[in-house]
């Protein structure tokens, strides 16, 4: 079994991003939350850096974690090799506990202001839509993948584990960066579950005190939990400005200049 999942991860992996990619694309023409900003220039722009940059990388990337599951589980190494519970509720807890790292580590690259500079690159993005959850400082990528592999050590995460929550992450990534407009009680009743893509909204404000909230990619718990959630921009969504504010990032995307 493990084998099977080792050969076709990748395609497991590609076919969730081009499927999730496709359906919030869609949704957005039909259902759009806000007006976009400059889509034609944005779009290249967004998808060219992933194919320059971080779609290298991303090939790369899930074989770092992938490796690390593999090889922890090889010498019985990590927390879930000592413990004998049902294989199907080890599995729902490493998933929630890598969800509970990516959370963690989002709020380091928003603290610690070397990280800042390459995280920036995320939020400098004018508008938000599904290209945004792909743009990433291919830096932060590959140490994003570093952070995540040892915590697969620590964790003793299965493999099964870590391919389900890279597919996941993935995909939640592109639907609460969407511009979507899901109906208000459809969206409240959500977001106790997942982050939508108006829970994330916030997190995008050039406001400090509003893109320093709403951390979460998948789960909202850790919002909840940790006092970081903020339920809508103060000047409304319709209101709030997306970005950054001038003279934060240079318009020169060169890796020197983040």
């Amino acid at each position: 079994m493990e084998n099977l999942f080792i050969q076709y991860e990748a395609t497991m992996r590609l076919a969730a991003f081009l499927g999730m990619f496709a359906l919030i694309a869609g949704a957005e023409i039909i259902r759009p939350r806000r007006a976009d900003v400059d889509r034609r220039h944005r779009w290249p722009l967004n998808l060219g850096m992933v194919m320059l940059g971080s779609l290298s990388l991303r090939a790369l990337g899930p074989l770092i974690a992938v490796s690390a599951a593999i090889w922890a589980h090889k010498h019985d190494i990590g927390l879930f090799h000592a413990l004998d519970w049902p294989h199907g509720i080890e599995i729902f807890l490493m998933v929630v506990l890598l969800d509970l790292a990516i959370y963690a580590q989002h709020v380091a690259f928003h603290k610690i202001p070397f990280l800042w500079r390459l995280h920036r690159m995320h939020h400098a993005d004018l508008s938000l839509d599904v290209t945004s959850g792909l743009r990433f400082h291919p830096l932060e990528y590959l140490l994003s993948m570093l952070i995540k592999s040892a915590v697969v050590v620590a964790l003793g995460a299965d493999l099964l584990a870590v391919i389900l929550f890279e597919i996941l992450l993935n995909a939640t990534a592109m639907f609460n960066h969407g511009n979507l407009r899901l109906p208000r009680r459809l969206d409240r009743f959500l977001r106790r579950l997942i982050v939508t893509p108006d829970f994330h909204l916030v997190h995008h404000s050039v406001t400090r005190d509003e893109h320093d909230r709403n951390y979460g990619f998948n789960l909202p718990w850790w919002d909840y939990a940790f006092k970081t959630y903020k339920a809508a921009p103060d000047l409304g969504v319709d209101g709030m400005i997306i970005g950054l504010k001038p003279g934060v990032v240079k318009r020169n995307w060169a890796f020197g200049r983040l």
